[in-house]
């Protein structure tokens, strides 16, 4: 079957599903800051980890269904990212995974906390933490090694443009692009789908003859 997911969804509208083989991504838009959920569902277990609760918990339960959710990971401690985190921790009783340096800003508690080359199951299926500095100090990505692809979700460290935002604090700055360099497009290949916090997706690819152009104007 051909694959005609493209990324690119609205808040109020329909979700958008991939069928990587093993993992079976779906995305939502949510919330008054167009922030991206993104449903990963184990096809050999039926295990479900939800990206970023992050506005509208009626929405993310609805495009839930009946399955049950087995983990909430939170990219980052900003609160656009965490608004549904309290409602789908309590209609689900799903454990919270974070990053030790953003988690205590999170509005529950975080029981599995998690560290640059941690691993997170989704059923028989691994995401690989990748610390990424500078957006915030707990800002994680995780990868996913499809058979057909790399799979990286990137919260707000990398968008189609550019990284994320480090409030043009050169030092911030210098660090999330040094981290993203270094962690994200020197070990990944261009085919590496990137699925970020807000707007539409993009591939390494596409961003990597920009590196230096974001260097250079320093954001």
């Amino acid at each position: 079957m051909a694959d005609t997911y493209t990324g690119k969804v609205a808040v109020g509208g329909p979700a958008e599903t991939r069928d990587s083989g093993p993992l079976t991504i779906t995305k939502i838009a949510v919330g008054p800051m167009d922030n991206n959920a993104y449903f990963l569902r184990c096809a050999a277990s039926g295990a479900v980890l939800l990206i970023d609760a992050a506005n509208e918990p009626d929405r993310l339960l609805a495009t839930l269904g009946d399955d049950r959710l087995g983990r909430i990971v939170t990219t980052h401690q900003h609160f656009d990212h965490w608004q549904g985190l309290p409602e789908m921790f309590a209609a689900t009783g799903a454990p919270v995974t974070a990053h030790p340096a953003d988690a205590g800003a999170l509005p529950v508690q975080v029981t599995d906390l998690v560290e640059d080359g941690d691993t997170v199951n989704v059923g028989d299926c691994e995401l690989s933490v990748i610390h990424l500095v500078g957006h915030t100090p707990g800002s994680i990505a995780l990868l996913y090694q499809g058979p057909d692809r790399p799979h990286l979700f990137t919260g707000d460290c990398l968008f189609p443009g550019g990284v994320g935002n480090t409030e043009k604090d050169p030092d911030r700055f210098a660090s999330l692009i040094n981290d993203v360099s270094t962690n994200v497009f020197d070990r990944l290949p261009d085919e590496t789908w990137v699925y970020p916090g807000h707007g539409g997706d993009t591939t390494l690819g596409a961003e990597r003859p920009h590196l230096q152009e974001w260097r250079d104007r320093g954001w």
